[in-house]
């Protein structure tokens, strides 16, 4: 009998693939270019210095989790529901498979959740959410965000006694011992139109600020979570969101009995497969009342639904960086036609454009949660505030539908083994990013909540205003100054005309008109991290410049390559570095 032997060509063909495994990142803070960049643009060198130590140590613990990651999202390994327990005493657990809590220590070990002990903390606790989604939703990212929420709304709305009895649980960095929070608004009959939720909040028969809630949550993400934060109905206060107070309802009460919190039954999703999400019904269960019920919608929106929209826009952000990252580094070790195929121009041109897609999302959403912290420490002002408004809503749908493209192209880089579950994260990244397109508003949704701000507010104006005086700052040989100036002036031209047509015939002419508008602001944003690498002559600033003006070039004026001086050249100079 003859051995089988491996022809060589199959050797070389895995050997290159081993070497591209081997290569992976071992820590995504120190493998970004542009992220110290952006950062010292907005921190300092003092504040970065400070932080520094941290956003290393956590972008080496996030490298290190991946196979925990993909351990926990497998299909046999995903979480059951147990209803009961052996003697059958209701229990409504969650199980989870043992790589889950490897994941969980990681991700809040990093003190994402703790740095919110302090004022105006954002911008850290947010770029350590940007590295921890490098593994996409990873079953706590989602968690993290809703618990993010209810630090906020006890912290700024809350009465102290609950402040003081459940902050500590929120913010500690033990996985093991700290709370996690939950958002329960959505209703089967109310998604996005959470002014027609229904369940009821009735007042407790002896004690103040406490309530009965009774009805059920369709969409309850994080649903072993010790915190739920809900809505609920308050008697005679009106139909639509006026009449929605806001809740906190603890999953165990102070005896340690189970509330009267009942799942029915955990979800099947598409992405986000290791995180828990169910369908609950409310008997009698005990909730807190925050705030006045009179402000329960606003406050969600405020202290909710906003920082659940950074915090979206960071977790698609991550899932692009982390794609681009598999994608670069397989074109540097797949060999075709006798080279690595990163040398092909084809192969260039698709890094280059997943590299400054990503690059512009981030700085848009940067200088955003820079604006929240602003906020969140009382110094921002009314043109300011209308601009945050804006920003927050056209950032979360348009940072998705990017980072939704970014994963794709990465897909397509690695052909037919893009799609296979075991050979790399990128299916699981496009699935989890499916998912965070939909949560905290839909694209239309978000459309149509910016188009009645313009109509009502005219936020567009200042919002324009602050895009015109970046180009400002620009050298006058600048390519993009006078082209900036240009830009700005017809897309606010052509939203000032859509205003004069009927809403509901207009509304097909905003979503395209915001998108544009959209990107523009991301091209101005980058002009904060260029100039500031460029006054200290960092060697990395040319880059940056090559980012925008390729931006700017496909995403506003829509040339193509013939049109777009030294494209090749241009490429070449982003497609090299990671």
């Amino acid at each position: 009998m003859v051995a089988f032997e491996t022809p060589s060509v199959n050797a070389a063909g895995r050997s290159a693939l081993r070497d591209w495994k081997n290569n992976e990142s071992t820590n995504f803070f120190q493998d970004d270019m542009f992220l110290p960049l952006l950062l010292r643009s907005l921190w300092g060198d003092e504040l970065l210095e400070k932080n520094l130590p941290r956003l290393r140590k956590a972008g080496e613990s996030f490298a290190s989790i991946d196979e925990a990651v993909q351990s926990a999202d497998h299909r046999d390994n995903l979480p059951r529901l147990e209803r009961f327990s052996s003697i059958g005493d209701r229990i409504e657990q969650v199980i989870f498979h043992p790589a889950y809590r490897e994941v969980g220590r990681s991700i809040y070990g990093s003190g994402m959740m703790s740095v919110y002990e302090e004022p105006s903390q954002n911008l850290l606790a947010l770029t350590l959410f940007y590295l921890s989604a490098q593994n996409g939703e990873a079953g706590h990212n989602c968690p993290v965000a809703c618990t993010a929420g209810i630090v906020k709304v006890l912290q700024k709305v809350a009465t102290g006694e609950l402040a003081e009895r459940y902050l500590p649980r929120l913010l500690d960095p033990n996985y093991d011992q700290c709370f996690t929070g939950a958002q329960f608004l959505t209703e089967i009959q109310g998604g996005s139109d959470v002014g027609a939720n229904g369940t009821t909040a009735t007042p407790h028969e002896s004690r103040e600020g406490l309530w009965w809630i009774n009805g059920e949550k369709w969409f309850c993400s994080n649903v072993n979570a010790e915190l739920i934060l809900m809505t609920a109905r308050v008697p005679d206060q009106g139909d639509g969101t006026k009449g929605l107070g806001l809740f906190l309802v603890p999953r165990n009460l102070e005896d340690g009995q189970l509330n009267g919190i009942y799942v029915r039954r955990l979800k099947e999703k598409l992405g986000t497969r290791a995180m828990a999400s169910g369908e609950c019904d409310f008997r009698q269960a005990l909730a807190y009342q925050i705030g006045p019920t009179q402000e329960g919608f606003h406050n969600v929106m405020r202290h909710v639904i906003n920082t659940s929209r950074l915090y979206n826009a960071m977790g698609v952000a991550g899932n692009a960086r982390r794609a681009f990252g598999i994608a670069w580094n397989y074109a540097q070790h797949r060999q075709a036609f006798g080279q690595p195929i990163q040398r092909f121009p084809l192969v260039q041109d698709l890094l280059a454009r997943m590299k400054t897609d990503i690059w512009a999302m981030m700085a848009g959403s940067a200088h955003l949660i820079n604006l929240q912290d602003k906020a969140e420490s009382g110094s921002l002002d009314q043109e300011e505030t209308a601009f945050l408004r804006m920003g927050l809503n056209l950032n979360k749908f348009r940072s998705a539908v990017l980072a939704h493209e970014v994963i794709l192209q990465s897909i397509e880089l690695l052909g037919g083994n893009g799609a296979i579950e075991s050979f790399s994260a990128l299916p699981r990244l496009l699935r989890d990013n499916v998912v965070y397109e939909n949560w905290e508003g839909t694209h239309n949704v978000l459309i149509a909540q910016v188009q009645r701000d313009i109509s009502r507010f005219q936020v567009h104006t200042p919002f324009f205003a602050w895009i015109d005086k970046q180009w400002d700052r620009l050298p006058q040989e600048h390519p993009l100054r006078a082209a900036g100036h240009q830009a700005t002036k017809e897309l606010q031209t052509h939203i000032q005309q859509l205003l004069d047509l009927d809403p509901m015939e207009s509304s097909l002419y905003f979503r395209p008109a915001l998108e544009r508008t959209t990107d523009l602001y991301y091209a101005a944003a980058l002009c904060q991290p260029l100039i500031d690498a460029q006054e200290r002559q960092d060697n990395n600033s040319a880059l940056v410049d090559d980012a925008m003006q390729l931006f700017f070039a496909r995403r506003i004026q829509r040339l193509d390559a013939f049109a777009i001086p030294q494209y090749n050249k241009l490429v070449q100079r982003l497609a090299g570095h990671l």
